[in-house]
């Protein structure tokens, strides 16, 4: 099996796992304090991302054992180890705002209907850094 298809199928994995982690295993209270200043909002943050890389972990180790997919520890540590990174940067927020701002979007950042901007784009974001992570389990 080639690291194209290794990458489909991790890809094909990582965007219901997130969906599942960030929406659902996500308590309320987490989703509200994880930027919030000091060891409070660090708390809820490290919370946050240990539930959702636990259920992220865990989907892609069952579909790795049930469809024997060719995979190496260290792409799948090294794949993880990004998500977990990224998803922590991006969810203290200022991130998100700072590349908006960056990229001559930061009205957006400001907008809540018809859609929340800054939630859009974080989930944008996370969607970029998952196929990066996809990349590094497959080619790794």
């Amino acid at each position: 099996m080639n690291s194209a298809i290794v990458f489909a199928v991790v890809t094909a994995v990582l965007i219901p796992a997130h969906q599942f982690a960030d929406h659902i295993v996500q308590t309320d209270s987490d989703a509200s304090h994880k930027a919030d200043p000091g060891w409070a909002g660090w708390r809820h943050l490290l919370l946050h991302v240990a539930t959702y890389h636990l259920t992220l972990t865990a989907m892609l180790a069952a579909t790795v054992v049930l469809l024997d997919l060719p995979v190496s520890v260290i792409g799948l540590a090294t794949g993880i180890g990004f998500s977990a990174v990224t998803h922590a940067l991006l969810d203290r927020r200022w991130p998100v705002r700072l590349i908006l701002r960056l990229t001559g979007s930061a009205a957006f950042a400001d907008r809540l209907t018809p859609v929340c901007g800054m939630y859009v784009a974080d989930q944008s974001l996370h969607y970029a850094c998952l196929w990066i992570s996809a990349l590094l389990i497959a080619c790794l």
